[in-house]
């Protein structure tokens, strides 16, 4: 048995995660739609062996623009600039259930596999926001019936994925046979929420298909990543809370068939790295003090579902009432944890600029490094999901620092296992639904 490795993903957002990092001197905010800032950081992560960068999305502008720099560019077509630039980092990219259509989705995915030779990861999301629905028109759905789209979508994806076989195309010049049609099928899907007959106009791409990554903690998010996801991205504020949470997660594997070293937890962590501890508690109370009490105070009430606009900010949380709409996880860590510290909401605020509820921790590489590793080997984490407070500057520091400390404890990586996504997370490649069970072997 090989020996478990860290992985570490690079969560890409903008000019860094922490809501006032675009006030801050070590970014340039106008360069939030400039394909080679998002290029280089594709290529930081890469140098640092890292598994795989991110990139998140949404449906509808989120937050006021007037107080954070905010509108960035489509995943998927920036995903493929990053492809043409680097050769081992995973490319992974968020992208609805509940907005798009499964066959456009499969095949972009699919060339997305195509163009990079094997990196591509989807982030399924069901897109909770109200502001979301209305751009399409709609009212946002329930609760359950995103997710249950969501399971038909996964079952009609992952046939237009298999559609092709991995032997189909023959390429026979002399004869005249381009591909095999017996082993290309048409998937005749027909179900409450789609019907798709396929099969897929793009080949079967390097990865089979591409990896796949979940998002939501609640109950119905749990199940939906036990049934199919191969790595969650997750936010848990304690290592008691991640512990719960993995081995909550890794407990309904079995039911779906699946075993504990198929699908991976990854927290978020948010560093602020210096030199010296008091290096890095500077930063961070550098970037706090240009943090807009206004543009938190927007944010927070979204994640609640409730407004706090009129709530003086130097007080408790109100009562919030009851919801079974919208980020049911991440409204959930939000309030045990402003009930767990008694934190008025302006402390609140605080807490959240620097990671929406992941975990924020601002040290030495060496302090960053202790934390990591606690959590990965007392059962809270099989890695990371990096989410630097300030970009370029906070992921080179992560590259430079902190990777080498995890290196020399022997926890990660110092060169890529193999090619694609799936080799470098330890993952195997998925068999085609329509190839024939490979014959065992006369014993």
């Amino acid at each position: 048995m090989t020996e478990r490795k860290l992985r570490l993903n690079a969560f890409l957002r903008g000019v860094g995660h922490h809501e006032a990092a675009w006030r801050h001197p070590r970014t340039e905010p106008a360069r939030l739609s400039d394909v080679r800032h998002y290029q280089h950081l594709a290529q930081v992560a890469e140098r640092g062996k890292l598994d795989s960068v991110f990139l998140a999305d949404g449906l509808a502008l989120w937050g006021s623009v007037r107080h954070n720099a905010l509108g960035g560019l489509e995943p998927l077509t920036l995903l493929s600039a990053l492809a043409a630039v680097t050769e081992h980092v995973g490319l992974i990219a968020t992208a609805s259930t509940t907005y798009h259509q499964p066959f456009h989705l499969a095949r972009l995915f699919a060339s997305l596999d195509h163009i990079s030779g094997g990196r591509a990861g989807w982030n399924i999301v069901t897109s909770a926001g109200e502001a979301e629905a209305h751009n399409f028109g709609i009212e946002r759905p329930a609760h359950a019936d995103r997710y249950a789209r969501a399971d038909e979508f996964l079952e009609v994806v992952s046939k237009l994925w298999d559609s092709w076989e991995d032997d189909a195309i023959v390429g026979d010049r002399a004869g005249g046979v381009y591909a095999d049609t017996t082993k290309i099928h048409r998937i005749e899907h027909a179900g409450p929420h789609f019907r798709v007959r396929g099969p897929l106009n793009t080949s079967r791409s390097p990865q089979g298909r591409p990896l796949l990554v979940q998002a939501g903690s609640s109950e119905d998010g749990k199940e939906f990543a036990a049934r199919y996801a191969e790595a969650v991205f997750t936010a848990q504020q304690t290592l008691a809370e991640g512990q719960e949470f993995y081995a909550d997660l890794k407990s309904r594997l079995g039911r779906h068939g699946r075993t504990p070293d198929e699908l991976l937890v990854l927290p978020g962590i948010s560093p602020i790295i210096g030199s010296t501890e008091r290096e890095a508690l500077a930063l961070e109370k550098e970037l706090e003090d240009l943090t807009i009490p206004a543009y938190g105070l927007g944010q927070l009430s979204t994640i609640l579902g409730f407004d706090l606009s009129g709530h003086p900010l130097d007080e408790p949380l109100p009562e919030v009432p009851d919801s079974t709409e919208g980020h049911q996880s991440r409204r959930k860590l939000v309030l045990d944890l402003a009930r767990r510290e008694n934190l008025t909401v302006r402390r609140l605020l605080g807490r959240l600029a620097g990671g929406r509820g992941h975990l924020v921790v601002a040290g030495t590489p060496e302090q960053i490094a202790d934390q990591i590793q606690e959590w990965f080997t007392l059962g809270a984490a099989d890695g990371f999901n990096i989410m630097p407070p300030l970009l370029p500057g906070g992921l080179e520091d992560f590259v430079d620092h902190v990777v080498p400390e995890l290196q020399i404890r022997g926890l990660f990586r110092t060169g890529y296992e193999g090619r694609t996504l799936r080799e470098n997370f330890g993952l195997a490649r998925p068999r085609s639904g329509y190839a024939p069970a490979p014959a065992h072997a006369a014993g």
